[in-house]
């Protein structure tokens, strides 16, 4: 049973502690937490009888851990996941795998030399919801995909988060934060993007903090904060997709795939569970369709319990770090094909996931 180490027990952790406990504890061991702020090791490592490891380094060095679950702020994945494969760990970041594109190339051949796996969330393809949706295009209920349009708009997360400010800094933006989990879902249904097309702005040069902790406070907007791409997947389809802060309010579905014979809607990629609608050509009303029995709850923990089980049965793993490097490329892409006014092709090299 591979042992799990926990680097980073911030706003994300709880949900990975219950769960590495709970649902996934007969399949994997979680070991123990580290934490810039040992205080928060230590509560975790109380609550869940694990071990509070004084920082990142000492954890390295236990034989107790094999695995990194690095839940550490956008700009520090790399340099923890590259110090974790050069320790000889394997390591499963969080979202984005890393901000650079060179970086995630890096990892990668790193972790080649030294034998070990990478993934990296979102793991929320692998639910009930979106492997439904798998299964439905792959068993033919809309025909052919031509088109896709994915949305995630908001007002940013200054009014909730509690330390806001990463999401407008370089690694940071609605693209970065949330668009993994759109992207990951589009790769998964409809295979991997060709090229892209986009345009993104800073809508406004700052954001006021509403949370209670630091509320008044200005936060300097580094980042595009709206972002509209064009997707050009290698299977012919093309899609659409919006990420925004700057957004109060609409009425636009998660993800609708087009097919030469019906239209799918898509669950929230940033869950587990549904609903799936199914309008296929002259039925007069949507079919909502039964899940597939695989994790409709909040699972997350499930990429990272996959790859432990791959590890032990040296099989792949899909919550793969060539899918999250695709989506990194996909996503500095659209910025970059915004600032030369052309088409990005995408370099990184990866295959459609396995379904279930």
């Amino acid at each position: 049973m591979q042992k799990i180490g926990i680097a980073g027990i911030g706003n994300i952790s709880k949900i990975y502690l219950d769960n590495l406990t709970g649902m996934f504890g007969k399949k994997v061991k979680l070991a123990g937490a580290a934490d810039a702020d040992f205080s928060r090791a230590e509560k975790a490592a109380s609550e869940y009888k694990i071990k509070a490891f004084k920082s990142v380094d000492e954890m390295l060095k236990s034989k107790d851990v094999d695995i990194i679950l690095n839940l550490t702020p956008h700009k520090l994945h790399f340099n923890i996941a590259l110090a974790a494969v050069k320790a000889g760990k394997h390591v499963y970041n969080e979202k984005p795998l890393c901000t650079k594109r060179e970086e995630a190339a890096q990892l990668q051949e790193a972790a080649s030399k030294k034998g070990v796996r990478v993934g990296g969330a979102p793991d929320t393809f692998l639910g009930a919801g979106h492997q439904t949706c798998r299964k439905l295009i792959d068993d033919g209920w809309i025909g052919t995909p031509v088109a896709a349009t994915a949305f995630i708009m908001s007002r940013g997360p200054e009014h909730w988060h509690p330390a806001p400010e990463f999401f407008y800094k370089d690694g940071g933006g609605p693209m970065f934060d949330m668009g993994p989990y759109y992207l990951t879902a589009l790769v998964n249904l409809l295979g991997p993007v060709a090229r892209v097309s986009g345009e993104a702005k800073i809508s406004m040069p700052t954001r006021t903090i509403t949370n209670q902790t630091q509320y008044g406070a200005l936060i300097d907007v580094e980042v595009p904060t709206h972002i509209a791409g064009v997707l050009s997947f290698k299977s012919g389809a093309v899609g659409t997709i919006i990420t925004s802060f700057d957004v109060y309010s609409h009425t636009l579905p998660w993800i609708e795939i087009y097919g030469t014979e019906g239209t799918l809607r898509c669950p929230d990629p940033n869950t587990f569970g549904g609903p799936v609608f199914v309008k296929r050509f002259r039925e007069e009303e949507w079919s909502k369709i039964p899940l597939v029995k695989n994790y409709p709850e909040n699972s997350r923990g499930l990429g990272v319990t996959e790859m432990a089980l791959a590890i032990e049965g040296n099989s792949p793993h899909r919550a793969s770090a060539e899918l999250a490097s695709h989506v990194l490329d996909i996503m500095h892409g659209i910025h970059d094909a915004c600032s030369s006014g052309r088409y990005y092709r995408i370099k990184s090299k990866c295959k459609r996931p396995n379904a279930l």
